[in-house]
Formats: C-alpha cells, sequence, structure tokens
C-alpha cells in the first residue's frame, strides 16, 4: 500500500499541472517558495564571500530538478534587474562530485550582471539556474599527465577539474599554472595551496603579471614559463581557460610545438565577427512591438537595440540562448557559421543572426 503513495503522488501532481494549464505548477509553486518548483531550476544562496575586491564566489544549493554536471562545464545563471531578466554564463569550481554549487564571479565594470551578483546577492537570494553545457571536460580515462592553466576569473572551470580529480585521488602528474596581477588579485589561492598537500602529483605555480615578488613566477605567458611549471607538457592535455592575450599567447606556443591537437580551450569572450553593412537590404518587422526598420546588416538584436528595443539577451556571442525569438518568416543567416536558414516560425537567436532581406520576428 505504502509504494502506491509516491505514484499517486505523482499522478495528482500532474493532474494539478493540467488543471493549472497555461502557467503550469511551478508558476504557482514560485509565489510560495520559488525553491519549490519542479520542473525549472532555482539556486539558493548559503554563503557569500569575497576573495578579492572586485569578486564574489557563492555557495548555492539547487532545487531538485538539478542533475548535476561535470567539471569544466558551465551554467546560464538569471538574475531579474529592473523588472528584466538577464542571464550570464558561468563555470562552476567546485568538483563535479559535490551536490552544492560554488561560483565566483569578477565584478565587470561594464557588466550589468556582474556587477548586481558582486553587490546586491546575499544569502538567501534565489538565482535561476540551467542545466549544465559546454564540451569543455576532462576526458574519461583520466589521462596521465595533465595541465591546467588559467588566468583571472578564468579558474573557475580548471579548478573544478583539479577539485574533481583531487576527489577522485589522482594518481598521475598534474600542473596548475595561474596568472594573476599580484597577491591581492590570486583568486583560490589558500584553497590551491590545501590541494597541493592533498594531491601528492599535483605543483602549483602562481605567475604574478604585475608584482615583482611574492609569486613563483613574474610577467606574462612564456615558452619559458611553460617549461618550469610542466617540464613535460609535451606528453599531458592541456587545459587553458583566460583572457584572450593569454588564451592566443598559450595558443601560439602549442601550436608552434605541434600540440595543438592537446591543447582544450574555453572562452566567454564574443568572437570577432564581421557584417556586411553596405548591401544590406530589406526591412525587420519585430510583429508584438509594432516595430518595423530598415535592415542595417548588423545582427538582429543590435538592431532591435538601435530601434529603442530592449530584447532579453546574456552573453551576445550564441552561448546562452537568452536571446532566442520566434522568426515567423525570412532569411537570416548565423554570424559564427555563415549558414542560412528560410524556415518559417523556427527559434532564433537574435545576437548572432542577420537578417537576409525581409525578415519577421514574433517579439
Amino acid at each position: 500500500m505504502t509504494a502506491l503513495l509516491p505514484r499517486r503522488a505523482r499522478r495528482l501532481a500532474s493532474l494539478a499541472e493540467a488543471l493549472l494549464t497555461p502557467h503550469g505548477m511551478d508558476r504557482y509553486l514560485e509565489l510560495v517558495d520559488p525553491m519549490l518548483v519542479r520542473r525549472e531550476i532555482r539556486g539558493l544562496v548559503t554563503d557569500v564571500r569575497r576573495q578579492t575586491p572586485d569578486s564574489v564566489t557563492l555557495t548555492i544549493r539547487p532545487s531538485r530538478a538539478w542533475r548535476g554536471f561535470v567539471a569544466g562545464q558551465y551554467v546560464r545563471v538569471t538574475v531579474e534587474i529592473d523588472g528584466v531578466r538577464r542571464t550570464r554564463c558561468y563555470s562552476p569550481a567546485g568538483s563535479e562530485h559535490d551536490r552544492a554549487l560554488e561560483l565566483t564571479i569578477k565584478a565587470d565594470p561594464q557588466g550589468l550582471v556582474s556587477r548586481h551578483l558582486n553587490r546586491t546577492v546575499t544569502i538567501g537570494s534565489v538565482l535561476g539556474l540551467s542545466t549544465p553545457d559546454g564540451e569543455f571536460t576532462l576526458p574519461s580515462p583520466r589521462p596521465r599527465r595533465i595541465l591546467l592553466l588559467s588566468g583571472g576569473s578564468g579558474i573557475t572551470p580548471v579548478l573544478s577539474m583539479l577539485r574533481t580529480l583531487a576527489d577522485e585521488q589522482y594518481e598521475g602528474d598534474v600542473a596548475f599554472l595561474h596568472y594573476s596581477n599580484g597577491a591581492e588579485d590570486a583568486l583560490y589561492r589558500a584553497e590551491l595551496g590545501d590541494l597541493a598537500r592533498r594531491l601528492p602529483g599535483l605543483r602549483v605555480v602562481h605567475a604574478f603579471t604585475h608584482a615583482k615578488t611574492g609569486g613563483d613566477l613574474h610577467g606574462f605567458f612564456s615558452k619559458e614559463h611553460l617549461e618550469e611549471a610542466a617540464p613535460w607538457y609535451p606528453d599531458a592535455e592541456t587545459f587553458l581557460c583566460g583572457p584572450k592575450p593569454l588564451m592566443d599567447s598559450v595558443r601560439e606556443a602549442f601550436d608552434a610545438d605541434g600540440l595543438g591537437a592537446h591543447l582544450h580551450t574555453e572562452e566567454f569572450t564574443p568572437p570577432a565577427l564581421t557584417f556586411d553593412t553596405e548591401s544590406a537590404e530589406g526591412q525587420v518587422r519585430f510583429a508584438r512591438s509594432g516595430r518595423e526598420f530598415e535592415n542595417s546588416g548588423k545582427p538582429l538584436l543590435e538592431q532591435a537595440e538601435d530601434a529603442g528595443l530592449r530584447p532579453e539577451h546574456g552573453c551576445r556571442m550564441g552561448i546562452c540562448f537568452s536571446c532566442t525569438q520566434v522568426k515567423t518568416s525570412g532569411c537570416v543567416r548565423n554570424a559564427k557559421t555563415g549558414e542560412t536558414s528560410s524556415e518559417e516560425n523556427e527559434e532564433i537567436q537574435l545576437c548572432i543572426s542577420v537578417p537576409v532581406g525581409d525578415v519577421e520576428i514574433n517579439a
């Protein structure tokens, strides 16, 4: 008899969901407690700490819809700012074997969401979360040698890999080379020291780009730094995340050695895209708002903003899908791939979709 109760409860929940259409049960449950939602993922902030003056580290307890992540992946975090939902991508810094999430966000002076998370979020705040995404992950089985290389807040996905390896009692060689301006900006310095004591095969190397004392290495990335941190790097799989100048320098060094296939990267900076604004033609119409304007040849998100519209958006580089809208008619070109699509009533990402002639968006 008792075995029937969970099944009966699920049936009652499904019936309630149907009766509460079109809004669904979650819309009503979140009025009582946002963490009660069944289908969407929420995260309750349980701890807030500041490692550096311009960053915040949040410990988050996900709701029951959370199914975990793989070290190196990212999640989309949604907050409401002035009545508008905003979404950005952040990589968890904790082990994939932890139930709690740990996010470290550096405040960008021009970043609306990062500044909000740094200034406004407190213990008890509830954030919107997505299912994890991304291919920047450790292979299984684990390589015999691993080099983890990061700069600034790019430390989070590779630190997640290292913490995961520590939980798995990894027995291979691993080096962690991290770049920061100086000691005051070195995220997770104490935690990395603890990990070095836990993992016999780990070597942690701090490189300070602006401070001349206090670090293991000084100055910007160089081949000498690579050889000092991990002389065996040609035999390793390397995982890299950081600012564009660091990424470019590391890629150049690995390509020069013919090791490009062993370098795995993650970056959240928009790719350099070019647009043909000279030969653009046609009209763009946002149906629900009634706005119509001449196609300028730029991505639809930028054209909408130029016309005074405020579509929801996040990363502006085709990752977070926050700006997805339905194209009811017309043709668009994907600015990242160059592919065109003329399908009616299809979902497109405004930030990377460029109109090819007349286009109508149901927004």
